[in-house]
């Protein structure tokens, strides 16, 4: 991992209906973020935040699919400087935000890598489709997107389709799965680690496996963190809170694991929203789960 990063905030609320999300990222700047990755001894330049455009009529496109042209307004702008920072020579870390700005983030990295690898550490699969999808969110469909299934504009941001491939792909928590979702997953053979296999194996054999399984066929990996990943009762801050998830500390070993890989080359970290959390809980989790994955130890 390179020992400079570029941090990118995206504050958007727009690929789904709960507003305050698109203060996530100030809420993990508050709670510390920069000050966390300087203290490690990293090289770490605050770009700032996307501009999001509000002016489009909220959800007026489709019901199929809402807030379409900004959401790809804005996802067209972070894969610029998702790209930029990357030539630079730094590590993109973005600041969600709601996870469909991942699209962005995954348009900028993927044409710098002939197989970019993709750990989706989510309680969802965001594998729907305007046509599957219960509720037109995008935040439900960016995985999706990035695969090239979907709506054109969403999935040819940057200039080109698909980002990633079905084979490069670990999804690790999932415990919410629509039914296209897991149409789509079988049909594409997508690896998925679900709560039943966290609980049965542990996490520790779940990363083993992940990373092991990612290892030989990439030559990079992303790391798409929604908060939501976790159990409620560790991050309350979350848009689409899902029972029984993956604890705290096993979050914290997950991004030990994955630092010591030497895989990642570049993350997100999506979903907190400060009007739904506790004094700051969840993006004070997400700062901490950061410093796991730069390397921070506890001796």
């Amino acid at each position: 991992m390179t020992r400079k990063i570029g941090l990118i905030g995206v504050p958007m609320d727009l690929g789904q209906l709960r507003r305050g999300v698109d203060m996530g990222p100030s809420a993990i700047r508050y709670a510390g973020v920069l000050e966390r990755i300087q203290a490690l001894g990293i090289d770490v330049e605050d770009c700032g935040d996307i501009e999001i455009n509000r002016s489009h009529p909220a959800g007026a496109e489709s019901i199929h699919l809402k807030n379409v042209k900004a959401v790809t307004e804005a996802n067209a702008k972070l894969a610029c400087k998702v790209d930029e920072v990357i030539q630079s020579g730094r590590f993109p870390l973005v600041l969600g935000g709601d996870h469909s700005v991942a699209i962005g983030t995954l348009a900028g990295t993927a044409k710098h890598y002939q197989n970019l690898g993709v750990i989706w550490y989510d309680a969802h699969g965001d594998l729907n489709t305007p046509e599957t999808s219960p509720t037109g969110n995008i935040h439900g469909m960016s995985l999706a997107v990035s695969l090239g299934i979907g709506h054109k504009d969403l999935a040819e941001i940057h200039g080109y389709s698909p980002k990633i491939k079905p084979e490069n792909i670990v999804i690790i928590g999932a415990r919410a799965l629509d039914p296209g979702e897991k149409a789509l997953i079988n049909e594409l053979g997508i690896q998925v680690y679900t709560m039943h296999e966290v609980d049965r194996l542990g996490m520790t054999a779940v990363m083993k496996e992940a990373i092991a399984y990612l290892a030989d066929k990439v030559d990079a990996v992303h790391l798409s963190l929604d908060l939501d990943g976790l159990d409620p009762m560790d991050a309350p801050g979350v848009g689409t809170p899902v029972n029984g998830g993956i604890t705290y500390r096993e979050s914290h070993l997950a991004m030990e694991m994955l630092e010591e890989s030497g895989l990642i080359t570049s993350a997100e970290f999506v979903e907190v929203n400060p009007i739904l959390d506790e004094r700051n809980k969840t993006a004070s989790v997400a700062v901490a789960l950061i410093g796991s994955l730069l390397g921070e130890k506890l001796l």
